[in-house]
């Protein structure tokens, strides 16, 4: 919906969703469920922030390094970053097998996807199955997150380099994992690469009553924050990354990412729909973070 309203672009996602007909964004409003612009521009600002983390690993790397995707769901960001030439040496995705299925069906059956993951294969024939896609630039695994030799398995087998530079993508991801899972696999990734990055987008400040009315309209919708713990504060978000073997590691509030954004397009957005609730979105984005973290032997 917020694509197709203009929030911003994003050509592939239509192959992946059923047409937006209505507002879809689900908001939390006065402990009820409801639908609202600013989580439209809750969506942006993410977008936004966790693109711009992208590009500058890989304008620092030149592009000589992989991404690895985990929880990737219908993302489409491999095939913006080709059309934008930005493609690392190889892109990994990692999701349950169950969701990598309909990934890969739905990539096979639409040219639009299938034809630029042919354009940047060389070599050897392409493999392709129901749970995994393997080609020279981009790969999709099946595999569950909170076992990371399994993972780790899988990714070496479709060419996951560890000695290349590395940038880790989890968004909404860790928190659906226990504080221990979520440990494991930040703690496998940081003694796996000697340069990485790790960029983290969640919830953030979840112990104060607009936290907790999240929390409950989750449960009643029968999803639970599993890894809830570490999303108390900024503070505890970094000390997570800093505790697992990562070296430096930041944390920065969506309200924060989204006064950095250009303005010129902020105000864009802003005309695109009418906000009615200025306080809400506030506390809306001051309960979502970006953190990153990295790991540097060769000082990027």
């Amino acid at each position: 919906f917020a694509v197709s309203v203009g929030y911003w672009k994003d050509p592939y996602i239509q192959y992946f969703v059923r047409q937006a007909k209505e507002r879809k964004a689900p908001e939390i409003n006065r402990g009820k469920l409801e639908w609202g612009w600013e989580h439209l521009t809750g969506y942006y600002a993410r977008v936004h922030g966790v693109s711009y983390l992208i590009k500058a690993f890989l304008e620092k790397t030149e592009c000589n390094c992989q991404i690895v995707n985990l929880g990737a769901g219908m993302d489409t960001l491999f095939w913006r970053l080709k059309d934008e030439n930005l493609l690392p040496r190889k892109y990994f995705e990692v999701d349950f097998p169950m969701i990598v299925a309909r990934k890969i069906h739905n990539i096979k059956s639409k040219p639009p996807l299938s034809k630029p993951i042919m354009e940047s294969h060389s070599g050897d024939s392409l493999l392709i199955d129901s749970h995994s896609l393997d080609s020279s630039r981009y790969s999709i695994v099946g595999a569950d997150l909170r076992f990371s030799s399994d993972l780790e398995e899988k990714l070496k087998k479709h060419s996951l380099d560890v000695h290349l530079p590395t940038l880790l993508v989890a968004e909404c991801v860790l928190v659906y994992m226990t504080p221990q899972q979520s440990a494991n696999l930040l703690k496998w990734a940081a003694s796996t690469f000697p340069v990485a990055m790790v960029i983290n987008y969640e919830q953030v400040n979840m112990r104060d009553r607009f936290g907790q009315i999240m929390i409950e309209n989750l449960q009643r919708r029968q999803c639970n924050l599993a890894g809830v713990e570490p999303c108390s504060s900024l503070d505890s978000q970094r000390e997570r990354l800093l505790l697992n073997g990562w070296e430096n590691a930041r944390a920065i509030d969506m309200m924060k990412v989204y006064s950095f954004l250009p303005q010129a397009d902020v105000k864009r957005i802003e005309a695109l729909e009418f906000l009615d609730e200025k306080e809400l979105f506030e506390q809306l984005m001051q309960h979502y973070c970006i953190c990153w973290a990295s790991k540097d032997s060769s000082n990027l």
